[in-house]
Protein backbone atom coordinates (compact mmCIF):
# COMPACT_ATOMS: atom_id res chain seq x y z
CA UNK A 1 0.00 0.00 0.00
CA UNK A 2 1.07 3.18 -0.84
CA UNK A 3 1.07 6.30 1.62
CA UNK A 4 -0.39 9.76 0.02
CA UNK A 5 0.18 13.45 1.71
CA UNK A 6 1.11 12.12 5.40
CA UNK A 7 1.26 9.19 6.98
CA UNK A 8 -1.21 7.87 10.00
CA UNK A 9 0.99 10.06 12.82
CA UNK A 10 0.40 6.43 15.03
CA UNK A 11 2.87 5.00 12.37
CA UNK A 12 6.48 4.62 12.87
CA UNK A 13 8.15 3.09 9.44
CA UNK A 14 10.46 0.19 10.57
CA UNK A 15 14.36 0.94 10.45
CA UNK A 16 16.11 -0.06 7.72
CA UNK A 17 19.07 -0.60 9.94
CA UNK A 18 17.61 -3.87 11.41
CA UNK A 19 17.89 -5.65 8.07
CA UNK A 20 20.94 -7.53 6.33
CA UNK A 21 22.15 -6.70 2.93
CA UNK A 22 21.89 -9.15 0.33
CA UNK A 23 25.00 -11.02 -0.43
CA UNK A 24 25.78 -11.29 -3.67
CA UNK A 25 26.12 -14.80 -4.68
CA UNK A 26 24.40 -16.40 -1.35
CA UNK A 27 23.05 -20.02 -1.95
CA UNK A 28 19.31 -20.71 0.14
CA UNK A 29 16.84 -22.98 0.22
CA UNK A 30 13.83 -20.80 0.25
CA UNK A 31 14.25 -16.92 -1.37
CA UNK A 32 10.77 -15.11 -0.90
CA UNK A 33 9.98 -12.27 -3.18
CA UNK A 34 8.01 -9.70 -1.28
CA UNK A 35 7.94 -8.80 2.37
CA UNK A 36 4.53 -8.35 3.25
CA UNK A 37 2.41 -11.05 5.67
CA UNK A 38 2.77 -13.31 3.12
CA UNK A 39 6.43 -13.36 2.83
CA UNK A 40 7.10 -12.86 6.55
CA UNK A 41 5.07 -15.55 7.65
CA UNK A 42 6.03 -18.12 4.92
CA UNK A 43 9.88 -17.34 5.75
CA UNK A 44 8.96 -17.74 9.56
CA UNK A 45 7.68 -20.99 9.58
CA UNK A 46 10.68 -21.89 6.64
CA UNK A 47 13.18 -21.25 8.96
CA UNK A 48 11.58 -22.97 11.67
CA UNK A 49 11.62 -26.40 9.33
CA UNK A 50 15.32 -25.90 9.05
CA UNK A 51 15.18 -24.40 5.57
CA UNK A 52 17.82 -21.31 4.93
CA UNK A 53 15.41 -18.20 3.92
CA UNK A 54 16.23 -15.05 2.02
CA UNK A 55 13.42 -12.38 1.95
CA UNK A 56 13.69 -9.41 -0.84
CA UNK A 57 11.52 -6.87 -0.92
CA UNK A 58 11.04 -4.47 -3.70
CA UNK A 59 10.68 -1.37 -0.83
CA UNK A 60 10.62 -0.88 2.95
CA UNK A 61 8.95 -3.49 5.64
CA UNK A 62 5.54 -2.21 6.30
CA UNK A 63 5.70 -0.03 2.78
CA UNK A 64 2.99 -2.17 1.46
CA UNK A 65 -0.62 -3.29 1.96
CA UNK A 66 0.44 -5.16 5.00
CA UNK A 67 1.68 -2.54 6.87
CA UNK A 68 -1.08 -0.01 5.61
CA UNK A 69 -4.60 -2.18 5.34
CA UNK A 70 -7.60 -1.77 7.48
CA UNK A 71 -6.07 -3.47 10.79
CA UNK A 72 -9.30 -5.75 10.53
CA UNK A 73 -8.61 -9.41 11.37
CA UNK A 74 -11.37 -11.59 10.27
CA UNK A 75 -11.62 -14.84 9.28
CA UNK A 76 -13.68 -16.96 7.01
CA UNK A 77 -13.81 -16.24 3.21
CA UNK A 78 -15.70 -14.35 0.99
CA UNK A 79 -17.93 -17.71 0.68
CA UNK A 80 -19.54 -19.23 2.93
CA UNK A 81 -19.33 -23.04 4.10
CA UNK A 82 -22.01 -24.38 2.06
CA UNK A 83 -20.95 -22.96 -0.99
CA UNK A 84 -17.35 -24.21 -0.28
CA UNK A 85 -18.55 -27.66 0.18
CA UNK A 86 -20.66 -27.82 -3.00
CA UNK A 87 -17.87 -26.43 -5.17
CA UNK A 88 -14.57 -27.78 -3.57
CA UNK A 89 -16.47 -31.26 -2.97
CA UNK A 90 -16.60 -32.88 0.75
CA UNK A 91 -13.10 -33.39 1.18
CA UNK A 92 -11.37 -30.68 -0.14
CA UNK A 93 -14.34 -28.10 0.53
CA UNK A 94 -14.17 -29.67 4.74
CA UNK A 95 -10.36 -28.58 4.59
CA UNK A 96 -11.09 -25.30 3.40
CA UNK A 97 -13.51 -24.51 5.44
CA UNK A 98 -11.97 -25.79 8.60
CA UNK A 99 -8.62 -23.54 7.35
CA UNK A 100 -10.81 -20.41 6.68
CA UNK A 101 -12.51 -20.55 10.26
CA UNK A 102 -8.91 -20.78 11.93
CA UNK A 103 -7.18 -17.78 10.14
CA UNK A 104 -7.75 -15.08 12.78
CA UNK A 105 -6.61 -17.53 15.13
CA UNK A 106 -3.60 -17.87 13.79
CA UNK A 107 -3.05 -14.12 14.04
CA UNK A 108 -3.70 -13.55 17.70
CA UNK A 109 -1.83 -16.48 18.68
CA UNK A 110 1.02 -15.48 16.75
CA UNK A 111 1.15 -12.29 18.66
CA UNK A 112 0.51 -14.17 22.20
CA UNK A 113 2.70 -17.18 21.49
CA UNK A 114 5.74 -14.86 20.10
CA UNK A 115 5.40 -11.88 22.26
CA UNK A 116 4.70 -9.55 19.63
CA UNK A 117 4.35 -5.68 20.96
CA UNK A 118 1.38 -4.97 18.38
CA UNK A 119 -1.40 -3.22 19.86
CA UNK A 120 -4.69 -5.38 19.32
CA UNK A 121 -8.59 -5.90 20.45
CA UNK A 122 -10.33 -9.03 20.24
CA UNK A 123 -13.78 -8.04 20.64
CA UNK A 124 -14.91 -9.28 16.95
CA UNK A 125 -16.04 -8.08 13.80
CA UNK A 126 -19.58 -6.49 12.38
CA UNK A 127 -20.75 -6.84 9.10
CA UNK A 128 -23.20 -4.27 8.80
CA UNK A 129 -26.60 -4.69 6.78
CA UNK A 130 -28.07 -1.71 5.23
CA UNK A 131 -30.81 -3.47 3.24
CA UNK A 132 -33.21 -6.36 4.26
CA UNK A 133 -31.91 -8.38 1.15
CA UNK A 134 -28.67 -8.05 3.23
CA UNK A 135 -30.00 -8.48 6.43
CA UNK A 136 -31.33 -12.12 4.80
CA UNK A 137 -27.95 -12.96 3.56
CA UNK A 138 -26.18 -12.08 7.30
CA UNK A 139 -29.05 -14.21 8.80
CA UNK A 140 -27.89 -17.56 6.36
CA UNK A 141 -24.44 -16.76 7.27
CA UNK A 142 -25.08 -16.72 10.77
CA UNK A 143 -27.03 -19.89 10.46
CA UNK A 144 -24.13 -21.69 8.71
CA UNK A 145 -21.36 -20.78 11.28
CA UNK A 146 -23.64 -21.58 14.03
CA UNK A 147 -23.94 -25.30 12.88
CA UNK A 148 -20.32 -25.38 13.29
CA UNK A 149 -20.39 -24.15 16.49
CA UNK A 150 -18.75 -20.18 15.85
CA UNK A 151 -19.10 -17.63 18.24
CA UNK A 152 -21.10 -15.81 15.67
CA UNK A 153 -24.86 -13.53 16.41
CA UNK A 154 -27.25 -12.55 14.30
CA UNK A 155 -27.45 -8.25 15.24
CA UNK A 156 -31.05 -6.56 15.22
CA UNK A 157 -31.51 -2.69 14.84
CA UNK A 158 -31.38 -1.78 18.16
CA UNK A 159 -27.88 -4.22 19.00
CA UNK A 160 -25.85 -3.11 15.80
CA UNK A 161 -27.36 0.76 16.64
CA UNK A 162 -25.63 0.14 20.10
CA UNK A 163 -22.60 -1.67 19.26
CA UNK A 164 -21.15 0.67 16.37
CA UNK A 165 -23.50 3.87 17.20
CA UNK A 166 -23.82 4.35 13.64
CA UNK A 167 -27.04 5.68 11.69
CA UNK A 168 -28.76 3.74 8.77
CA UNK A 169 -28.20 -0.28 9.61
CA UNK A 170 -31.29 -2.74 9.61
CA UNK A 171 -29.15 -4.94 11.67
CA UNK A 172 -25.62 -7.37 10.76
CA UNK A 173 -23.71 -10.25 11.82
CA UNK A 174 -21.22 -10.24 15.02
CA UNK A 175 -18.12 -12.81 14.69
CA UNK A 176 -16.55 -12.72 17.86
CA UNK A 177 -13.79 -14.50 16.71
CA UNK A 178 -12.11 -11.75 14.57
CA UNK A 179 -10.50 -8.73 15.99
CA UNK A 180 -8.08 -5.41 15.24
CA UNK A 181 -4.82 -4.56 15.35
CA UNK A 182 -2.34 -2.20 14.56
CA UNK A 183 -0.94 -3.38 10.70
CA UNK A 184 2.30 -2.08 10.85
CA UNK A 185 3.17 -3.21 14.20
CA UNK A 186 2.08 -6.45 12.96
CA UNK A 187 4.28 -6.74 10.15
CA UNK A 188 7.42 -5.01 12.05
CA UNK A 189 7.29 -7.51 14.46
CA UNK A 190 7.03 -10.44 12.60
CA UNK A 191 9.89 -9.46 10.12
CA UNK A 192 11.56 -9.17 13.96
CA UNK A 193 10.84 -12.60 14.99
CA UNK A 194 11.39 -13.91 11.61
CA UNK A 195 14.76 -12.56 11.42
CA UNK A 196 15.36 -13.52 15.09
CA UNK A 197 14.98 -17.27 13.33
CA UNK A 198 17.52 -17.30 11.05
CA UNK A 199 15.59 -15.13 7.75
CA UNK A 200 17.16 -12.76 6.04
CA UNK A 201 15.65 -9.95 4.72
CA UNK A 202 16.80 -7.12 2.46
CA UNK A 203 15.19 -3.95 1.88
CA UNK A 204 15.04 -2.01 -1.62
CA UNK A 205 15.84 -5.22 -3.60
CA UNK A 206 13.67 -5.60 -6.45
CA UNK A 207 13.70 -9.04 -8.43
CA UNK A 208 13.99 -8.35 -11.52
CA UNK A 209 14.64 -11.75 -13.12
CA UNK A 210 14.23 -15.50 -12.36
CA UNK A 211 15.79 -18.21 -14.02
CA UNK A 212 15.99 -22.27 -13.86
CA UNK A 213 18.68 -24.02 -14.33
CA UNK A 214 19.06 -27.87 -13.28
CA UNK A 215 16.91 -27.39 -10.65
CA UNK A 216 18.60 -24.07 -9.09
CA UNK A 217 16.83 -21.10 -9.31
CA UNK A 218 18.94 -17.70 -10.08
CA UNK A 219 17.34 -14.67 -8.47
CA UNK A 220 18.99 -11.40 -9.86
CA UNK A 221 17.91 -7.89 -8.49
CA UNK A 222 17.54 -4.25 -9.91
CA UNK A 223 20.97 -3.35 -7.89
CA UNK A 224 22.23 -6.29 -9.85
CA UNK A 225 23.06 -8.66 -6.97
CA UNK A 226 22.44 -12.24 -7.87
CA UNK A 227 21.10 -15.04 -5.31
CA UNK A 228 20.76 -18.61 -5.55
CA UNK A 229 17.70 -20.80 -4.15
CA UNK A 230 16.14 -23.83 -4.37
CA UNK A 231 12.67 -22.71 -3.98
CA UNK A 232 11.13 -19.37 -4.88
CA UNK A 233 7.81 -18.06 -3.46
CA UNK A 234 6.26 -14.76 -4.91
CA UNK A 235 4.39 -12.75 -2.01
CA UNK A 236 4.12 -9.90 -4.15
CA UNK A 237 0.22 -9.78 -4.44
CA UNK A 238 -0.93 -6.22 -5.82
CA UNK A 239 2.16 -5.14 -6.79
CA UNK A 240 2.74 -7.96 -8.89
CA UNK A 241 4.61 -7.40 -11.94
CA UNK A 242 5.95 -9.35 -14.73
CA UNK A 243 9.13 -11.41 -13.07
CA UNK A 244 5.93 -14.07 -13.79
CA UNK A 245 4.83 -14.69 -17.53
CA UNK A 246 1.04 -14.14 -16.85
CA UNK A 247 0.37 -13.39 -13.33
CA UNK A 248 -0.14 -10.00 -12.85
CA UNK A 249 -2.61 -10.65 -15.88
CA UNK A 250 -4.48 -12.68 -13.23
CA UNK A 251 -6.03 -9.98 -10.68
CA UNK A 252 -7.26 -6.42 -11.08
CA UNK A 253 -5.24 -3.91 -8.76
CA UNK A 254 -7.77 -1.48 -7.14
CA UNK A 255 -7.27 1.40 -4.91
CA UNK A 256 -8.52 1.65 -1.06
CA UNK A 257 -8.59 4.88 0.51
CA UNK A 258 -8.34 5.67 3.92
CA UNK A 259 -9.35 8.62 6.18
CA UNK A 260 -8.26 8.84 9.74
CA UNK A 261 -9.92 11.85 12.20
CA UNK A 262 -8.41 13.54 14.55
CA UNK A 263 -8.74 11.68 18.20
CA UNK A 264 -12.36 11.70 19.45
CA UNK A 265 -13.32 13.53 22.34
CA UNK A 266 -14.14 11.16 25.30
CA UNK A 267 -17.73 11.73 24.91
CA UNK A 268 -17.88 10.64 21.35
CA UNK A 269 -15.46 8.09 22.10
CA UNK A 270 -17.97 6.83 24.43
CA UNK A 271 -20.36 6.51 22.11
CA UNK A 272 -18.51 4.86 18.57
CA UNK A 273 -17.50 1.43 18.66
CA UNK A 274 -17.53 1.68 22.42
CA UNK A 275 -16.17 -2.01 22.49
CA UNK A 276 -13.86 -1.99 19.99
CA UNK A 277 -15.20 -3.79 16.99
CA UNK A 278 -14.15 -3.50 13.53
CA UNK A 279 -17.28 -3.31 10.91
CA UNK A 280 -17.45 -3.23 7.15
CA UNK A 281 -21.10 -2.78 5.28
CA UNK A 282 -23.00 -4.73 3.14
CA UNK A 283 -23.34 -2.00 0.29
CA UNK A 284 -21.43 -3.19 -3.52
CA UNK A 285 -18.84 -0.25 -2.70
CA UNK A 286 -18.62 -0.91 1.07
CA UNK A 287 -16.46 1.36 3.56
CA UNK A 288 -14.83 -0.12 6.97
CA UNK A 289 -13.76 0.98 10.12
CA UNK A 290 -12.46 1.17 13.15
CA UNK A 291 -10.77 2.82 16.22
CA UNK A 292 -7.10 3.26 16.48
CA UNK A 293 -5.44 2.73 19.29
CA UNK A 294 -4.81 6.71 19.84
CA UNK A 295 -8.72 6.92 19.84
CA UNK A 296 -9.40 8.25 15.92
CA UNK A 297 -11.93 6.84 13.59
CA UNK A 298 -10.39 5.22 11.09
CA UNK A 299 -12.56 4.48 7.95
CA UNK A 300 -11.82 2.94 4.45
CA UNK A 301 -13.45 2.28 1.42
CA UNK A 302 -12.45 1.48 -3.05
CA UNK A 303 -11.05 5.00 -3.96
CA UNK A 304 -10.78 6.23 -7.63
CA UNK A 305 -8.61 4.29 -10.14
CA UNK A 306 -6.12 6.60 -10.84
CA UNK A 307 -3.50 8.12 -8.34
CA UNK A 308 -5.11 10.57 -6.49
CA UNK A 309 -3.87 14.68 -6.99
CA UNK A 310 -6.07 16.70 -4.07
CA UNK A 311 -7.60 16.09 -0.32
CA UNK A 312 -10.64 16.10 -2.54
CA UNK A 313 -9.85 12.41 -3.93
CA UNK A 314 -11.19 11.36 -0.47
CA UNK A 315 -14.25 13.16 -0.22
CA UNK A 316 -16.50 9.90 -0.86
CA UNK A 317 -15.25 9.01 2.55
CA UNK A 318 -15.64 11.60 4.09
CA UNK A 319 -19.30 11.76 3.21
CA UNK A 320 -19.37 8.30 4.28
CA UNK A 321 -17.87 8.70 7.72
CA UNK A 322 -20.84 11.68 8.46
CA UNK A 323 -24.03 9.92 6.96
CA UNK A 324 -23.08 7.05 9.41
CA UNK A 325 -22.22 9.58 12.42
CA UNK A 326 -23.74 13.07 11.75
CA UNK A 327 -21.49 14.26 15.37
CA UNK A 328 -18.29 14.03 13.51
CA UNK A 329 -19.58 16.64 10.80
CA UNK A 330 -17.22 18.98 12.85
CA UNK A 331 -14.21 16.64 13.78
CA UNK A 332 -11.09 17.24 11.48
CA UNK A 333 -9.77 14.34 9.22
CA UNK A 334 -6.03 14.83 10.39
CA UNK A 335 -4.50 12.22 7.71
CA UNK A 336 -5.66 10.66 4.31
CA UNK A 337 -3.69 7.29 2.88
CA UNK A 338 -4.13 5.11 0.58
CA UNK A 339 -2.87 2.01 -1.23
CA UNK A 340 -3.33 -1.06 -3.51
CA UNK A 341 -5.71 -4.40 -2.87
CA UNK A 342 -6.08 -7.36 -5.91
CA UNK A 343 -8.90 -8.82 -6.65
CA UNK A 344 -9.55 -11.82 -8.68
CA UNK A 345 -12.31 -12.72 -10.77
CA UNK A 346 -13.67 -15.68 -8.51
CA UNK A 347 -13.23 -13.77 -5.21
CA UNK A 348 -10.64 -16.40 -4.10
CA UNK A 349 -6.56 -16.75 -3.50
CA UNK A 350 -4.69 -18.82 -5.84
CA UNK A 351 -1.81 -20.38 -5.21
CA UNK A 352 -0.01 -21.49 -8.67
CA UNK A 353 3.14 -23.34 -9.49
CA UNK A 354 4.34 -22.77 -12.92
CA UNK A 355 7.01 -24.96 -12.53
CA UNK A 356 8.46 -26.98 -9.54
CA UNK A 357 9.86 -24.57 -7.03
CA UNK A 358 8.47 -21.76 -8.36
CA UNK A 359 5.36 -20.69 -5.91
CA UNK A 360 2.81 -17.91 -6.36
CA UNK A 361 -0.15 -16.53 -4.33
CA UNK A 362 -2.16 -13.94 -5.04
CA UNK A 363 -5.55 -12.66 -4.19
CA UNK A 364 -6.58 -11.51 -0.33
CA UNK A 365 -10.23 -10.72 -1.15
CA UNK A 366 -10.18 -8.09 2.00
CA UNK A 367 -9.12 -10.97 4.60
CA UNK A 368 -5.39 -10.89 3.93
CA UNK A 369 -3.95 -10.44 7.63
CA UNK A 370 -5.31 -13.26 8.84
CA UNK A 371 -5.83 -15.36 5.75
CA UNK A 372 -1.64 -14.74 4.70
CA UNK A 373 -0.89 -15.30 8.20
CA UNK A 374 -2.09 -18.84 8.23
CA UNK A 375 -1.31 -19.45 4.63
CA UNK A 376 2.25 -19.04 5.40
CA UNK A 377 2.32 -21.40 7.34
CA UNK A 378 0.77 -24.36 5.39
CA UNK A 379 3.06 -23.06 1.99
CA UNK A 380 6.32 -23.63 4.37
CA UNK A 381 4.77 -26.83 5.07
CA UNK A 382 4.61 -27.68 1.54
CA UNK A 383 7.91 -26.76 0.35
CA UNK A 384 9.49 -28.92 3.16
CA UNK A 385 7.54 -31.90 2.82
CA UNK A 386 6.41 -31.63 -1.03
CA UNK A 387 2.83 -33.01 0.44
CA UNK A 388 -0.31 -30.94 -1.70
CA UNK A 389 -2.53 -31.59 1.39
CA UNK A 390 -0.72 -28.74 3.23
CA UNK A 391 -2.12 -26.31 1.10
CA UNK A 392 -5.91 -24.94 1.83
CA UNK A 393 -6.36 -24.14 -1.71
CA UNK A 394 -5.58 -26.41 -4.92
CA UNK A 395 -3.02 -25.30 -7.27
CA UNK A 396 -4.39 -23.54 -10.11
CA UNK A 397 -3.32 -22.90 -13.43
CA UNK A 398 -1.96 -19.32 -14.02
CA UNK A 399 -5.12 -18.06 -16.39
CA UNK A 400 -4.63 -14.45 -17.49
CA UNK A 401 -8.32 -12.65 -17.67
CA UNK A 402 -9.32 -11.76 -21.34
CA UNK A 403 -8.97 -8.29 -22.25
CA UNK A 404 -6.93 -7.71 -19.04
CA UNK A 405 -5.64 -4.22 -20.63
CA UNK A 406 -9.06 -2.37 -20.94
CA UNK A 407 -10.46 -4.47 -17.35
CA UNK A 408 -9.79 -1.51 -15.04
CA UNK A 409 -12.09 0.56 -17.64
CA UNK A 410 -14.48 -1.36 -16.87
CA UNK A 411 -13.91 -1.90 -13.11
CA UNK A 412 -13.92 2.00 -12.72
CA UNK A 413 -17.15 2.11 -14.37
CA UNK A 414 -18.59 -0.39 -12.42
CA UNK A 415 -17.57 1.06 -9.23
CA UNK A 416 -19.35 4.12 -10.36
CA UNK A 417 -22.64 2.39 -10.99
CA UNK A 418 -22.27 0.70 -7.65
CA UNK A 419 -22.03 4.05 -6.09
CA UNK A 420 -25.07 5.05 -7.75
CA UNK A 421 -27.28 2.10 -6.47
CA UNK A 422 -25.66 2.56 -3.32
CA UNK A 423 -26.92 5.81 -2.77
CA UNK A 424 -30.13 5.31 -3.99
CA UNK A 425 -30.59 2.48 -1.28
CA UNK A 426 -30.24 5.13 1.27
Amino acid sequence: MATAFSDPIWRKPQAASTFQSLPNGERVDLAIVGGGIMGLSTALHAARLGLSVQVLDAGEIGQGASGLNGGQVIPGLKYDPEWLLEHFGPERGEALVNFAASTADAVFELIRDEKLAVPFVRNGWIQAAHTEAALKAAANRDRQWRARGADVQLLNAAEIAARTGAQGYLGGWFDRRAGVIDPLAYTSEFARVATAAGVRIAERQRVVRLANAAGVWRIVTENGLELQAKAVVLATNAYTDGLIPGLAQTIVPLHSFQIATAPLSPDLAATILPEGQAVSDSRRILVYYRKSTDGRLVLGGRGRMALPTSAGDWAHLERALVRLYPSLSGVAIEKRWFGRVAMTPDHLPHIHEPEKGLLAVVGCQGRGVGLMTALGERIASYLQSGDARQLPFPVSPIRPIPFHAFRQIGVAATIAWYRLLDALER
